[in-house]
């Protein structure tokens, strides 16, 4: 673990950075599941308003 010591000779520890990657661009499956949980999302937000309004 990286650290530096200070003039009064306590440690300053330093957290360890992540190794950097690039993130790849979805597939067409995980485009599709992605439409598909938006869908259901949006389905579900709906009825819940629909629910809302109708009880009050």
């Amino acid at each position: 673990m990286p650290y530096t010591t200070e003039d009064g000779g306590r440690l300053n520890n330093f957290a360890q950075e992540p190794k950097v990657y690039r993130a790849e661009p979805p597939d067409a499956g995980q485009k599709r599941n992605y439409i598909i949980l938006a869908v259901v999302a949006a389905i579900l937000v709906g009825s819940l308003i629909f629910v809302a309004f109708s009880v009050s």
